[in-house]
């Protein structure tokens, strides 16, 4: 932390300023300071991560609170900034080391109310170290969607404050006053007598009223003049009209709890009285009634007075997820995710800013919305790999739920059928990070719900006997007895497309991306083959069109290799009657708003279906109709060069098997694979778990690889390959030189040295035209290899044209 007044700091950071926008020197004394402030600048560079010192003039100091939006100067431009401490003296500002006070500027504007807590602004900080990531970007999290000032250059050189574009919306009720209940409205005015009777059972608002009747704004206008109704302006709050179909989006209590559910409610209620901030890992077999511990466990919450915060990792939940949660609280639910319009964000977050919201369910962002006394956090299916964020700051949500939940001495509950290595390890030790960490088991579904039987169909064997079909025939038996018993299924293939790749077949070549590393996947019902690195598409006809041809040898035999998604809906048209749905749930199909609830509540509806899709259906859906589940090829998450492509695999098979036989009638999984003798398959077809976990663990102790290390992967990329190598050559000799000299301390503390691996290019060298290059770093449980990472980067110094990133506990090292 610095002083801002140290104009020689700040003018070799952004250059020399150009005459017409160096600040007018004040003609007048400088007016009085009232307080000192810590100001983040809202200007994302690595250089400018802490925080900056400025004065607060008396005239805004009633004004100034920590989470306000400033404008301020620094160097040469206008900037806006976030007050993260406010302070009687320079010397109490928590960092800030002896300044001389005339040096220090004042702020010059308070643009915005507080738009974040000072309990956010010590999680904001605790990220930026844990992440490596500016603080900056770690304050946006906690920033109202849209809803901050930015600071902007004009084409005339002038700085100008630009506010948010999304605005709050009003709406207009109207209601009968006192006197108005005992007016009668003369024989002939019809519209006043309709007006008076709407309003007979409460408030209703003037959109409401002129579709009912046409027009009635005169009407209003002329009794309110008379006293008889009043007009008052309400906050409206966009997205809550959300309404789903969906027959298993009920939160109806059961009759009784299973006796898993009661240890798990009895566990989570011994953390939140402990208040210590523990961690509670329900482990819970596919359909053992987790959501059920959820919202009872949320209903002893509310009822202290304090709220809750529930995470679900796919979009495609959040349909069923909020319709049981708000047939269970009501309208006090409020929803986040990314399908959201701005103004219905930005309404949703208002909705928890002001207690109007006590319960927030949604995707990993929803853990920073502005809760009053947060008194529990839910993460469902917390071994999914969507809680980690794939831009900076790549925080994991489980790791800042737990340091919050720590923070604010309330429960973190975990829940899943198949918990990450990580969780289960932390549950084994007790204790991570000074918090009791202890896993509860469900292994039972309630009522007369059974797990269901599990086949593997060889494929090996399918092609020995001659079979060409993508279909086993124990796959395709399963579905002609769904359709004669008038039931549904659920077939996964975690491939979208048509095709993952065309291949010439006179010389073998696979077209490529222009732009990346990567093969292109062709798409049937666009005839275009996409990028899905970078979404680049181009348009293709394969043979016998005569228009395509190889890009290498010019031949018109390209061929389409392997299975997506679009196939396999192509081919269940031809096998199965009309009379049954299939409905195909993807990337591709589920790209408008609302798609994913579309495509449920049709699949719902249908007296006969199949619900084909990727990863997205595998998790969270309960349909008790459903007794089917097919994979119509498990291998291809199996050999994927990283060490969690097997627990992946598992995670996926394991969950997605859990949709078949929720309800009164049995359920079947049929897996196709090529691998039947794979530790992954094995482990899903005997339901035993630990026929993989053993395994895997081993493999991972063995390796070094989490949870016996944290792994940090740095990655480094620009549109010149020499110049991506040569940074992370320096990072690489920094870290290892670093560690060499440090070796004894670590040896005498009894800790392993971290290790560097690499540098080396990425799995995938190139994306959208940047050359890729990576370093994997394996540190010490417990170890804060984050400061040094941050010291090395600090060290090297940013290269025009060059971009790092650091990725603490990586989950993707593609």
């Amino acid at each position: 932390m610095g002083g801002i007044g140290a104009m020689a700091e700040q003018l070799s950071l952004f250059g020399s300023p150009e005459p017409e926008e160096t600040p007018a020197k004040p003609e007048f004394a400088p007016e009085p300071v009232a307080a000192y402030a810590s100001v983040v600048l809202d200007i994302p560079t690595r250089a400018l991560s802490e925080p900056f010192a400025y004065g607060i003039p008396r005239s805004i100091a009633n004004e100034a609170q920590i989470g306000s939006t400033v404008l301020v100067h620094f160097g040469n431009r206008a900037a806006a900034g976030y007050i993260v401490d406010i302070a009687p003296e320079l010397g109490d500002l928590q960092g800030i080391n002896a300044l001389d006070p005339a040096r220090i500027k004042a702020i010059e504007a308070i643009l915005s109310k507080p738009l974040f807590t000072a309990e956010a602004a010590r999680i904001a900080r605790w990220m930026s170290r844990e992440y490596v990531a500016t603080l900056s970007e770690c304050l946006r999290l906690f920033l109202p969607p849209g809803g901050s000032p930015r600071v902007v250059k004009g084409d005339d050189g002038v700085w100008a404050v630009e506010r948010p574009a999304v605005k709050p919306i009003q709406n207009r009720w109207v209601m009968l006053t006192p006197e108005g209940f005992d007016y009668t409205p003369p024989k002939t005015a019809v519209r006043q007598r309709q007006l008076i009777e709407a309003l007979q059972c409460g408030p209703v608002t003037t959109r409401d009223l002129n579709l009912l009747y046409n027009s009635m704004s005169a009407t209003i206008k002329a009794l309110e003049k008379r006293g008889v109704v009043v007009v008052e302006e309400r906050r409206a709050w966009r997205g809550c009209s959300e309404q789903t179909t969906l027959s298993s989006a009920t939160g109806k209590a059961p009759v009784a709890l299973t006796n898993g559910q009661k240890q798990a409610l009895a566990q989570i209620e011994r953390a939140r009285l402990d208040a210590h901030g523990d961690v509670v890992l329900v482990d819970g077999v596919t359909g053992s009634g987790k959501t059920e511990v959820y919202l009872s466990a949320i209903e002893r919450v509310l009822a202290a007075g304090r709220s809750a915060c529930v995470l679900v990792p796919e979009i495609s939940l959040t349909a069923q997820t909020v319709g049981r949660f708000r047939s269970r609280f009501g309208e006090t639910v409020a929803v986040f995710h990314s399908r959201l319009s701005a103004g219905e964000r930005l309404d949703q977050w208002d909705m928890v800013a002001s207690g109007a919201a006590r319960v927030v369910v949604g995707a990993r962002s929803a853990l920073f919305c502005p809760l009053d006394d947060p008194g529990l956090i839910i993460i469902d299916e917390e071994h999914e790999t969507s809680y980690k964020q794939g831009s900076s700051p790549r925080y994991h949500a489980r790791e800042v739920a737990a340091e919050m939940a720590r923070r604010y001495r309330c429960p973190l509950v975990l829940g899943s059928a198949t918990p990450s290595a990580e969780a289960l390890d932390r549950c084994r030790r007790g204790t991570y990070n000074g918090a009791t960490w202890t896993r509860v088991e469900m292994p039972e579904r309630p009522g007369h719900a059974v797990l269901p039987t599990v086949r593997i169909a060889d494929l090996r064997r399918e092609f020995s006997h001659g079979s060409r079909s993508m279909f086993s025939k124990p796959l395709m038996e399963g579905l002609e007895r769904v359709v004669e018993r008038r039931e549904k299924a659920v077939l996964l293939h975690n491939r979208r497309g048509f095709a993952p790749f065309l291949m010439c077949r006179e010389c073998g070549c696979v077209p490529t991306c222009n732009h990346c590393s990567t093969a292109l996947t062709y798409h049937e019902r666009t005839h275009t083959l996409q990028c899905h690195t970078c979404g680049s598409s181009w348009r293709v006809q394969p043979y016998p069109a005569p228009t395509s041809r190889c890009p290498k040898c010019g031949s018109r035999y390209l061929a389409k290799m392997g299975l997506g998604t679009q196939q396999i809906e192509d081919a269940l048209h031809q096998m199965l009657p009309e009379d049954v749905a299939i409905i195909r749930m993807d990337a591709d199909s589920t790209r408008g708003k609302d798609a994913h609830k579309k495509l449920l509540e049709r699949f719902d509806a249908a007296d006969c279906a199949v619900l084909l899709g990727t990863q997205m259906i595998a998790k969270g859906l309960d349909f008790p109709e459903v007794t089917l589940v097919g994979v119509v090829n498990a291998d291809f998450a199996l050999k994927l060069p990283d060490f969690r492509a097997g627990e992946r695999a598992y995670d996926l098979l394991e969950q997605v098997a859990g949709r078949a036989g929720r309800g009164d009638r049995p359920g079947e999984v049929i897996i196709q694979t090529y691998l039947p003798e794979d530790p992954v398959i094995r482990a899903v077809a005997e339901h035993d778990r630990s026929i993989f976990t053993d395994y895997d663990l081993d493999q991972r102790r063995d390796a070094l690889y989490p949870p016996f290390v944290r792994l940090v992967n740095i990655l480094v990329w620009s549109t010149k390959a020499d110049d991506a190598q040569d940074y992370i050559g320096r990072i690489a000799k920094l870290l290892k030189r670093r560690w060499h000299a440090a070796a004894p301390d670590f040896l005498r503390a009894g800790r392993a040295v971290p290790q560097v691996l690499g540098p080396a290019s990425c799995v995938i060298e190139r994306a959208k035209d940047r050359y890729r290059f990576h370093l994997l770093v394996k540190s010490p449980v417990g170890y804060h290899v984050s400061d040094d990472i941050d010291a090395c980067l600090k060290e090297v110094g940013s290269v025009r044209g060059v971009s790092v990133s650091v990725d603490v506990d990586a989950y993707d090292l593609m």
